[in-house]
């Protein structure tokens, strides 16, 4: 009875189209005009509105490629099934001595009919859909490091926007979707929170960007909530584009707080030509640890669900509501140790037709996955569910190639391939650009680019030594000592005259850049002025100071977590062995000042990067002492520390916001700058308070940053040396002897 339905509104239509179309067919003519091609266009759909024949589109391409030849500001169109957006057609006027007559018209509606009764009837429609996603952008819009200012090549919405509109030109039917952590990341997005701020109406630039771009979709992610529920709303305001986001809910009312999930109707073109409207189903997840990261600025105002909890209650009702297709954006990893928060585990939640990553900054499909049951890395599924994961800062972008077959009246999947096209790479230890930048990016926001520059150049101190995290993994390091004397010089003033006031103050720091996002990445302050940018550099995340008090083994079971950070080094083995567990966040290796120890590589980890307690009889920290003495069971101290970490991030045994006994209103970076700014000198130099036990006959490497100046600094350590190899990721080789 449907199909019978269709046919019959399809027979009307070619009525309609007859009646339209005699005495009115194109032909090339010197008279017509201008149409900018916009986002999904093709050239039959074009011809269909001009001239009401989705056949003339023969006669545009010829009338174009006329003007082409004689008009520098015309593009020839080489392959019709490839219009770029923003491209200039000629639109020629219909000469009347070349109308169609009522015959032919009707000839041509009774082959349309035909033709398509034929393929609905024989179920053999395929639809081509390819779905980009960008994630984890982090406000990085133009290919500038704002840390080093300077351009860079190897991030940037500006580059990723290239390979978006060449992507969308490729394909007949596409969709572009965002996976959130947005609006914090970058200097421009502190600029934009901290300092100018958003007033009703403004448009965050981000959105300026994106809204040109002409995202479908977008989900929040973790780092959304840093500047606070308030300021989150206003700058969604700005985006031209809807958001959604399935498992947070309103603490007062137990309401979703955002959309769980939309469902939109899109026309696609199959493979024939034929056009088809299929509902589409968007879902999105954030992580649930969002009430622990962000306890200050959620605490109260949202409860957060288990994401395959949420995606078992709200994808079938998708189903029931009629939704064709279901695209999942979670900004969740693949670990399986997550469990219900896992993409792993949601993968296997029936209906998932796409499943869109980020959260952790990894290339999905790649090798890193290779070894994982279920995962193929080859075609990009998981547990057969089409997948891909962009990367971070705009270094990727995700496409997904879907095969969509109409069987029996209803739409599926039959096949699909994952990429994650980059958009640069690394070529004798340096970054070479594969796209432009696209020009219409830095025009849209070169405003508040220019703005960002002004704020993160201005002085306001003075260091007496280079500060840097080359080695930060490897021993006691500069951009650390600095975060954690700052840190200290506040809680001390902080606690005067309070019950706390004469205890002993330590001070927790760790290397947020280490290399985690690629080998450039690392603080490097030279000697000299030191300006905001130098700041933002040090502490790269807007945290709030938290205060707690702790106990001996407390703190000592924060470090026995903290050295999760080493692999275990086997004295037995010759071979080159490498120190750094790669899996283990660089963002949680917490050094703890005000305190001595040691720490044996040799013994294996006591905690798991998840918190879970894997060796009960394993001790790494040794000889933990304060004031030269060794740190007592019922010895109390007062801590500074952050936000993140005192709300249990990154599961720190023991670590909870019970402890809390001071929430200070500024936060850290401010610390840290107030604290220059005092002292307007400050001298960096590492205090050694931790180092590795002594072992010999091992052959120890660690990477690090393959530039000139880390090979200059490392000249000053005998312990240290270059091994002259560097690695596929471009990180340089060192070795490391841990004898000395």
């Amino acid at each position: 009875m449907k199909r019978i339905t269709i046919l019959i509104s399809l027979l009307a239509l070619a009525i309609i189209m007859v009646s339209s179309t005699v005495n009115a067919a194109p032909v090339l003519q010197t008279e017509g005009e201008d149409y900018v091609v916009q986002a999904d266009d093709w050239l039959s759909k074009i011809a269909e509105r001009f001239y009401g024949d989705v056949s003339a589109w023969e006669q545009i391409v010829e009338a174009t490629n006329a003007k082409a030849a004689e008009d520098g500001s015309y593009i020839a169109i080489e392959d019709a099934n490839i219009i770029e957006v923003g491209r200039k057609l000629w639109i020629p006027v219909p000469s009347d001595d070349q109308a169609m007559t009522d015959e032919s018209a009707e000839a041509v509606a009774e082959e349309v009919i035909e033709e398509t009764a034929e393929s609905m009837t024989s179920g053999d429609a395929t639809i081509s859909l390819r779905l980009m996603e960008t994630s984890d952008l982090h406000v990085n819009l133009i290919n500038y490091d704002y840390f080093r200012d300077e351009q860079n090549d190897g991030l940037g919405l500006a580059k990723t926007a290239t390979l978006i509109k060449q992507a969308r030109a490729e394909a007949t039917n596409s969709l572009l979707i965002d996976n959130g952590d947005l609006i914090q990341g970058s200097p421009m997005g502190d600029y934009i929170a901290r300092s100018q701020g958003l007033n009703e109406g403004q448009v965050h630039p981000v959105y300026k960007v994106m809204n040109q771009l002409g995202y479908d979709v977008g989900n929040i992610g973790n780092h959304e909530f840093n500047y606070g529920l308030e300021y989150l709303g206003q700058a969604l305001a700005g985006a031209d584009f809807p958001y959604v986001s399935a498992n947070a809910y309103d603490a007062n009312s137990g309401e979703p707080y955002f959309t769980p999930y939309i469902i939109q109707d899109k026309t696609f073109v199959d493979n024939a030509g034929n056009e088809h409207t299929l509902k589409v189903g968007f879902i999105g997840f954030l992580p649930p640890k969002i009430m622990q990261w962000d306890k200050t600025n959620l605490e109260g105002q949202l409860t957060v669900e288990d994401v395959v909890v949420s995606a078992e209650k709200y994808i079938p009702e998708m189903k029931a509501e009629g939704a064709e297709l279901v695209i999942v954006a979670a900004h969740a990893e693949l670990d399986m140790s997550e469990g219900e928060n896992s993409a792993y585990y949601l993968s296997q939640v029936p209906d998932i037709d796409a499943l869109l990553l980020g959260h952790v900054h990894q290339v999905f499909p790649s090798s890193d996955f290779a070894d994982t049951e279920g995962i193929d890395v080859e075609v990009g599924t998981i547990n057969g569910v089409p997948a891909v994961m962009p990367g971070f800062w705009g270094n990727h972008l995700g496409v997904i190639d879907l095969t969509l077959e109409q069987v029996d009246g209803a739409w599926q999947v039959t096949s699909s391939q994952s990429v994650a096209q980059p958009i640069s790479e690394r070529v004798d230890r340096k970054t070479v650009s594969l796209v432009e930048t696209d020009q219409a990016v830095i025009d849209v926001i070169q405003a508040e680019h220019e703005a960002t520059l002004e704020w993160i150049r201005q002085p306001f101190g003075e260091t007496t030594a280079p500060i840097h995290s080359f080695f930060a993994l490897v021993q006691d390091d500069p951009s650390i000592q600095i975060v954690t004397d700052a840190q200290k010089w506040y809680v001390e003033k902080l606690i005067q005259g309070t019950e706390y006031d004469g205890m002993p103050v330590l001070s927790v720091g760790a290397p947020f850049k280490a290399g985690r996002g690629g080998a450039e990445d690392f603080t490097e302050v030279p000697a000299g002025v030191i300006a905001f940018k130098n700041v933002a550099d040090l502490y790269i995340y807007p945290n709030t100071l938290k205060v707690m008090k702790l106990t001996g083994p407390e703190v000592r079971e924060w470090l026995e977590m903290s050295a999760g950070q080493f692999n275990q080094i086997d004295t037995t083995v010759t071979d080159e062995q490498s120190l750094i567990n790669d899996e283990f966040p660089t963002y949680n290796f917490d050094v703890v000042d005000g305190v001595t120890y040691e720490i044996d590589v040799t013994q294996p980890a006591r905690y798991d990067t998840s918190g879970e307690l894997v060796a009960p009889d394993s001790h790494r920290v040794i000889n933990l002492a304060y004031d030269g003495q060794p740190v007592a069971d019922d010895q109390v101290f007062v801590v500074a520390t952050n936000n993140y970490r005192a709300g249990g991030g990154g599961s720190f045994p023991g670590i909870s916001s019970d402890k809390i006994i001071i929430d200070a209103p500024d936060a850290n970076r401010q610390v840290l700058a107030n604290y220059i700014a005092e002292l307007g000198t400050v001298n960096p130099s590492a205090d050694s308070n931790w180092k590795f036990t002594t072992v010999d006959g091992v052959n120890v490497v660690f990477r690090t940053s393959p530039s000139e100046t880390t090979v200059t600094l490392s000249e000053a350590f005998s312990n240290m040396a270059p091994t002259g190899t560097v690695n596929d990721e471009g990180f340089a080789i060192y070795s490391l002897d841990l004898s000395q």
